[in-house]
């Protein structure tokens, strides 16, 4: 009796190991062909009009230096902008956007509720940073640069930012799409952002150039359907 209870039960044991060998073969092929075929994309020309950045795919984001050996890295997560494109002269698009400084995020609440305090970004009296383009610099086929006058804490200033295309692309929605990224540095010292101490062994405990580092999604919604 023991032997054939053994025999039963290495039986059922071989089974669903065969099973489950046979189901898993079965469907890594379907889940493989999810994603295939494995095709270079097509982007559409990007064609000329207004463009919404899209918050929920899109980034505005920084880092600085704390005490010399490491970065902090933080983003700014409410925000709007707007990018008028020019698909006949690049040169003559232009690009605007308002990130409410309140939003900044960098995972430790105790250190964003510093940062919004008078030490930093004091945002119950500049509760807003804003970008205006000014011109738009084309250097090479797809890298441009664009010239803007940048807001912060009540200080504007002009900085540049180098930027890539990517697009466009029509999403499900019949809306096309376009990606942008974009890096630049800034001081923080010439928006009145001063707060930090000097390391004994030289250096400073939070860093003054910040690096400013975009990935946005601009979107162009789909023409309404002309009515009858």
């Amino acid at each position: 009796m023991t032997r054939m209870r053994n025999t039963l039960l290495l039986s059922g044991l071989l089974g669903f190991v065969v099973l489950s060998f046979v189901v898993g073969h079965a469907v890594i092929p379907l889940m493989a062909n999810a994603q295939s075929p494995d095709t270079k994309v097509s982007y559409a020309p990007i064609t000329s009009g207004d463009y919404k950045i899209d918050p929920a795919h899109s980034t505005i984001g920084f880092s600085i230096r704390h005490v010399e050996i490491n970065w902090v890295r933080g983003r700014f997560k409410d925000f709007v902008g707007s990018i008028h494109y020019d698909e006949a002269d690049i040169t003559k698009s232009s690009v605007e956007f308002t990130a409410k400084v309140e939003s900044i995020d960098t995972g430790v609440e105790a250190r964003d509720r510093d940062l919004r305090s008078p030490n930093f970004f004091e945002v119950a009296k500049y509760p807003e940073m804003t970008f205006k383009s000014t011109s738009v610099e084309r250097k090479g086929k797809d890298s441009y640069i664009l010239h803007g006058d940048f807001t912060l804490k009540g200080v504007t200033k002009q900085i540049a930012l180098p930027f890539t295309i990517t697009g466009a692309i029509k999403d499900p929605r019949g809306n096309t799409r376009i990606g942008i990224s974009a890096q630049t540095k800034i001081d923080r010292r010439d928006y009145g952002i001063t707060w930090g101490h000097t390391l004994a062994a030289g250096g400073f405990d939070v860093g003054n150039e910040v690096t400013i580092e975009l990935n946005l999604e601009a979107v162009k919604p789909a023409p309404k359907p002309a009515t009858q």
